[in-house]
């Protein structure tokens, strides 16, 4: 990949969308995004203005895929792909597949585990990446999130350094973690015209107009059909390292360890999902642990009436606990965390179209008020008697 990245770098000055390659760039886009490119509220021009550019980005590499004797192969995504080939979320589902838009997502077990912005391969038959940045808010947890998708990526196609590519609109380097990510081996920046330069050569009017599909060409192909070279059965993993959590919470008091050394496939594991807990099990966690939702703190007496299943859970790699509350009347789930207190509230929802709604629905009451107690004691920093 050394010689790919040496490419890039020597024409990086061919990575600068002119007005025909961002117009086209808006068929990545609905007619209701492409019209929210150019809306006077920000937050919906800055949400169509960051898939915007992420075909942007597309549509150079494409380009460069189709002239370039180094990029051997190219990733087709959003609206290039079939839609014979975009599969429903399903539980069971291990490897790599495409949304419903067309995103190139890494399941397991159906749970979507990481999305890639592109996709390619070397003359020497090595994945690369390229993740795609319009704003410094997007740079939260972003470092984290790339060392999980080079780990992913090199476990599934063996390979010991993955190379990540950078397309950002701004000067990545002027905030700590872009400076960093771009010291890392392996790693290119490539960093073009901003978002409001680059828009502000194509006319409103003009926005979808003439889009023009990539033509047939064999180095364009659908992601899925790169060959795994490992097998991926995620599920099997997750169950490997929730018993890791078991067996030290069953040795806590003889002074076993945290399991925190994971092994390969351990460390492709971002969740472990212990399973659903027993009514006394919620009853019992109630009157030790406060639930608030938006501040409002949840009754201990009314929570069995709003949420028919609690989910217990932990976050890897540092074990933060979880739970998933059910809510009766809809078909989602609410995260609750833990917060500095080490009491329990709302981050957000998880919605019915996603796999993990589905691997939580599959769960089924296993988890008793003692082993919950233990694993939330043996999980939480220390806290305060109520």
């Amino acid at each position: 990949m050394t010689r790919l990245t040496s490419w890039l770098k020597k024409n990086l000055s061919s990575f600068e969308p002119d007005d025909s390659l961002a117009l086209n760039a808006t068929r990545h886009l609905g007619r209701l995004e492409q019209a929210k490119l150019f809306s006077p509220e920000i937050e919906k021009m800055r949400t169509a203005e960051g898939r915007w550019y992420e075909g942007i980005a597309y549509e150079m590499f494409l380009n460069m895929a189709l002239e370039s004797d180094e990029i051997k192969a190219f990733a087709l995504k959003g609206v290039d792909v079939p839609h014979g080939s975009r599969q429903r979320i399903r539980l069971g589902q291990n490897g790599i597949f495409y949304s419903r838009i067309g995103d190139i997502t890494v399941r397991g077990n159906g749970q979507d585990l990481a999305e890639f912005d592109l996709l390619l391969l070397d003359q020497d038959d090595h994945v690369a990446f390229a993740e795609v940045v319009t704003s410094a808010s997007d740079m939260k947890e972003f470092e984290q999130e790339i060392a999980y998708k080079r780990a992913l990526l090199g476990y599934l196609f063996d390979q010991k350094d993955v190379t990540f590519l950078l397309v950002s609109s701004f000067d990545v380097s002027n905030y700590v973690v872009g400076r960093r990510l771009i010291r890392s081996p392996r790693t290119l920046n490539i960093q073009t015209a901003s978002c409001e330069e680059i828009k502000s050569g194509i006319h409103q009017k003009k926005a979808g107009m003439n889009p023009c599909r990539p033509p047939r060409h064999e180095k364009l192909i659908l992601a899925r059909d790169i060959p795994l070279r490992h097998p991926f059965e995620y599920e099997r993993y997750h169950e490997i390292e929730k018993g890791r959590v078991f067996e030290w919470v069953a040795s806590r008091e003889n002074g076993g360890t945290r399991p925190d050394a994971r092994d390969e496939t351990g460390r492709l594991v971002k969740k472990i999902l212990y399973g659903a807990m027993y009514p006394s099990a919620i009853r019992a966690l109630c009157k030790e642990y406060e639930f608030s939702v938006r501040g409002e703190q949840i009754p201990c007496g009314e929570i069995m009436d709003r949420y028919s299943k609690a989910v217990l859970a932990t976050d890897l790699p540092g074990y933060d606990p979880i739970i998933y509350l059910r809510q009766r009347r809809k078909q989602e789930y609410l995260k609750m965390v833990m917060n500095g207190d080490a009491n329990f509230k709302f981050e957000r929802y998880t919605p019915p179209k996603v796999g993990f709604f589905l691997w939580l629905e599959s769960l089924q009451p296993l988890l008793g008020a003692r082993i919950s107690r233990s694993i939330l004691q043996a999980c939480s920093p220390e806290r305060k008697k109520k």
